[in-house]
């Protein structure tokens, strides 16, 4: 027979509202009842149905995460990301969705308005580079929906998870400067995302401060994805004295350069040094393994979905939280031939 919410207030020796309101969250019950209602529900595989709980507390109990299905949308970095939501959201029995909303669609607010109509999230979490849309922001705000930002360019007034990527871009471009390279190209991201601004700004940093001007032919557009990649190494191979090095935006446009290295028949890194940013996995599965800026992507979908949580279990106001990064030299790097 099903466990009943009153077989669980009985063996815990509580109200059957005491247990209704640790399974809504509720701030008004103590930490030795909670643990102790908790405790049984365990024991006694518990599970309550989500729509009595969802009725009871007024609150759906479901939090959204959006992305941009124009930006890669098979990227890894998409994929940690919603494995921390995930992860977050499990902790504190609330359910997840992943929905697209492609950020320049003429009907992009009517499908938010569908979304928010017909499935009630609690809150939503935004990702890259729809975190930024200003639309997006607007529309929230007026229908009251919480939302928590991974990366967002505007840091005032948004909860959620950031990282100083100006900073990480700078790091890594120090380390090629460090081996000898001085002719270094770079391979942005998505132009306007917040990502591309930071990491061509990192970029120009480190070679201004080691007194180089940036050729502005080495500065090439890509999109994220490993065919931009290509298309952006095969545009810079053809230049009359080509780069020594290149650092791209992230790891797949990365990959891409190298695969276009090999066509070209250049040894990666005899003849060209090549980095990236993020660490997903492929990185330092390729041969040579990949020379990035390691990003802590899963962890950080964790946290802003967590700064979301705690709003909306009334504990908070939520914070943007700033995560480390770490420089992982491998073997896509050498000293300048």
């Amino acid at each position: 027979m099903r466990v009943r919410l009153e077989d669980v207030a009985r063996a815990a020796s509580v109200s059957p509202k005491t247990v209704s309101r640790v399974l809504n969250d509720e701030a008004n019950v103590s930490d030795t009842t909670r643990k102790r209602v908790l405790a049984a529900m365990e024991a006694m595989d518990y599970r309550p149905l989500p729509s009595a709980r969802s009725l009871a507390g007024n609150r759906s109990f479901l939090v959204a995460m959006l992305y941009d299905n124009n930006d890669n949308p098979a990227s890894t970095y998409l994929a940690e990301i919603q494995d921390g939501v995930l992860e977050a959201c499990d902790s504190h029995r609330y359910s997840m969705m992943v929905r697209p909303l492609r950020m320049r669609g003429d009907d992009f607010i009517r499908r938010l308005d569908a979304l928010i109509s017909d499935h009630h999230p609690d809150g939503i979490v935004l990702t890259p580079p729809i975190t930024d849309y200003a639309p997006l922001l607007k529309r929230l705000r007026e229908r009251n929906v919480p939302y928590a930002s991974v990366s967002p360019r505007t840091r005032d007034g948004n909860i959620g998870v950031t990282m100083d990527e100006q900073q990480a871009a700078r790091t890594i471009v120090e380390h090629l400067l460090s081996l000898g390279h001085r002719r270094i190209a770079h391979v942005e991201g998505i132009a306007d995302h917040g990502a591309s601004v930071w990491r061509l700004a990192g970029y120009r940093e480190a070679m201004a401060a080691a007194g180089l001007t940036v050729d502005p032919a080495l500065v090439v557009q890509g999109a994220f994805t490993f065919s931009s990649g290509v298309a952006a190494a095969r545009q810079l191979f053809a230049l009359a004295e080509r780069p020594t090095a290149v650092f791209a935006a992230n790891d797949d446009m990365a990959t891409g350069v190298m695969w276009a290295a090999n066509e070209r028949g250049l040894k990666v890194p005899q003849d060209l040094s090549v980095c990236g940013f993020d660490d997903i996995p492929l990185a330092s599965q390729l041969w040579p393994a990949l020379t990035t800026i390691r990003q802590p992507s899963r962890e950080m979908g964790k946290v802003a979905a967590l700064q979301l949580l705690e709003v909306l279990r009334g504990r908070g106001h939520g914070q943007l939280q700033q995560m480390p990064f770490s420089l992982e030299i491998r073997g896509s790097t050498a000293p300048v031939p």
